[in-house]
């Protein structure tokens, strides 16, 4: 039998969805469960967003375009980038994907020889070093840890270079922790970059959900602009999850790079989901602002309530939209946690260890459901803490 190619058995799948998938059957089977395992906002994009995407396919805007994204949307990306974050970039930096994850993985095919070293902050988005491994590189990790609220060790990550190493990725805000980097801590990863001549990876998806301050990105630092891609998209901030439209950002000579492998691979992104991230970008109805701030409430709501359920121990994230809890005073291992709130609660949420081995102590929820829907979630929670009040008490 003719075989699959070695690097498929380097690949690993996502946590989340294989939890989605086990609380999809038991709601088959008549159960009422509340979703906090996906990170898909429950808010849909602006109505006119909706009619640019009517519009544009009225149009007969549904034809082949230009593989790195039209120019007009490239265009507003780099003002966007401008208005948003104090980003000095151009439209021929820009680069339109059908999804950030196909963002990341064109920067990391260009950027990333075999034998290569990625460093990539644990816990955090899976994908990461999983893709690292499928191009045959090593994936080195870095600890966010509780103790240090979960902002990098620079201690850690510069014992960790070797004369391998050729990338570190990071993701501010954090995906599961919500940790927004310090500005020390990206000053001093900007240092190491520069120092050991490293690609960064700046996976700034979450950068417009901030609960507090402006996002500084790396890329405006000095000498940081010439060797970090960023990769953004549209998912969360503007809730379009399943239009696919994501982007990166780099000097144009790695664009190009990138373009090479749109047209080895996917052609180009749909037109008129284009036209409508333009106006996306717009966001004339200022409704970027107002679900940033229902995430705030349900955050304050969330934390403050979990906190109080014996065993739970949870900071309040400072941006993204999730929940990260410490359960090991619950005596318990977090897979049997989760398994106790999916199946005797009917609430999903992920063991962290599908973060990361830092992650082994921990659930992550995601705050992406209503509020009613969250108090009800913190209730059946409380009911089932039960099982360990026992071993929190001693």
């Amino acid at each position: 039998m003719a075989k699959i190619a070695s690097r498929i058995a380097q690949l690993t799948g996502e946590g989340a969805l294989a939890v989605f998938t086990q609380a999809k059957e038991l709601e088959k089977a008549g159960r009422s469960i509340i979703h906090l395992e996906l990170g898909e906002p429950d808010f849909h994009p602006a109505a006119p967003v909706v009619d640019a995407l009517r519009a544009a396919v009225a149009e007969g805007r549904d034809r082949y375009v230009a593989t790195r994204g039209i120019p007009p949307l490239r265009s507003a990306i780099a003002d966007y980038l401008k208005r948003t974050r104090r980003l000095d970039v151009a439209a021929e930096q820009v680069l339109v994907a059908p999804g950030c994850k196909m963002a990341l993985a064109l920067a990391m095919m260009a950027l990333i020889e075999p034998g290569d070293e990625v460093l990539y902050p644990d816990p955090s988005f899976p994908i990461y070093p999983s893709f690292t491994r499928g191009l045959g590189a090593k994936a080195v990790p870095y600890a966010l840890r509780e103790e240090n609220k979960f902002q990098p060790d620079i201690t850690e990550i510069t014992a960790k270079i070797t004369p391998k190493t050729r990338m570190l990725i990071f993701n501010s805000p954090n995906n599961p922790t919500g940790t927004v980097f310090t500005e020390a801590i990206i000053a001093q990863i900007a240092e190491l970059a520069k120092k050991h001549d490293l690609w960064v990876v700046a996976d700034e998806i979450y950068a417009r959900i901030l609960f507090t301050g402006e996002y500084k990105s790396i890329w405006a630092l000095p000498g940081m602009a010439e060797r970090t891609v960023i990769i953004d998209g549209f998912s969360k901030s503007f809730a379009m999850t399943g239009w696919r439209l994501g982007y990166a950002v780099a000097q144009k000579h790695v664009i190009d790079a990138l373009d090479m492998l749109v047209l080895n691979t996917f052609t180009c992104t749909a037109e008129f989901s284009q036209v409508a991230a333009i106006e996306a970008l717009r966001d004339s109805t200022n409704a970027v602002p107002a679900m940033v701030e229902e995430y705030r409430k349900r955050r304050d709501l969330f934390v403050e309530k979990l906190n109080r359920i014996p065993g739970f121990r949870c900071q309040s994230p400072d941006g993204a939209f999730y929940a990260w809890v410490n359960i090991e005073e619950t005596g318990m291992p977090a897979e049997e946690v989760q398994r106790v709130l999916l199946e005797e609660a009917g609430v999903a949420g992920i063991a962290g260890a599908a973060f990361g081995a830092e992650g082994k102590n921990y659930l992550r929820f995601s705050l992406v459901s209503a509020t009613h829907l969250l108090e009800d979630a913190l209730e059946r929670i409380q009911r089932v803490s039960s099982r360990w009040r026992a071993a929190v008490a001693r």
